[in-house]
């Protein structure tokens, strides 16, 4: 196992001399997703449920909006900075009850890539839309529900910011 860390460090540096990249935490972060990806798919063959030839396109708008709702407000929003805390810091607001956070470099890598993951909606968009995904397949209802709330408050946020940009327009005027 030591000599997998030192391979990994060498390795690390040579990939980026001049700045930390924790290549052994994202290995962990990679290990983590095909393990969560595993288990959706072993839970779909135990359970016996059908996995769609191809997913209905309202299905794959729900869920690709409530992926993008639940991603930001996992990465991003006031509420959710507990779940963050551990992994990051804070250091400004961003608008639109959202956070600036920096990763923290201190501790582990893995601890460094959870909080680089936690962080970016972008980085988290593939784990929230491989669950919703699978969970239409295992409780298709619930997920349904789940997105649905999801995307009207995703639809929600784009009325607001489309109102106070109407409304400072109209100010202006």
């Amino acid at each position: 196992m030591m000599a997998l860390r030192q391979r990994i460090a060498r390795l690390a540096q040579a990939y980026a001399p001049h700045e930390h990249r924790p290549l052994d935490g994202y290995l962990v972060a990679m290990g983590a997703f095909g393990t969560m990806a595993g288990a959706l798919a072993a839970a779909a063959r135990i359970s016996g449920r059908p996995v769609p030839e191809r997913p209905g396109l309202g299905d794959v708008a729900l869920v690709s909006i409530a992926t993008h709702k639940l991603s930001r407000l996992v990465a991003k929003e006031a509420v959710t900075s507990p779940l963050r805390a551990p992994f990051t810091r804070y250091t400004a607001p961003a608008g639109s009850a959202e956070l600036h956070e920096e990763v923290r470099d201190e501790g582990s890598p893995v601890r460094h890539s959870i909080g680089e993951l936690v962080t970016c909606p972008f980085c988290l968009a593939v784990w929230v839309s491989t669950a919703l995904t699978g969970g239409l397949v295992l409780a298709p209802r619930l997920t349904r529900l789940a997105a649905t709330a999801l995307t009207a408050t995703a639809a929600s946020d784009f009325l607001q910011m489309a109102y106070c940009i109407a409304k400072k327009h109209a100010e202006r005027d």
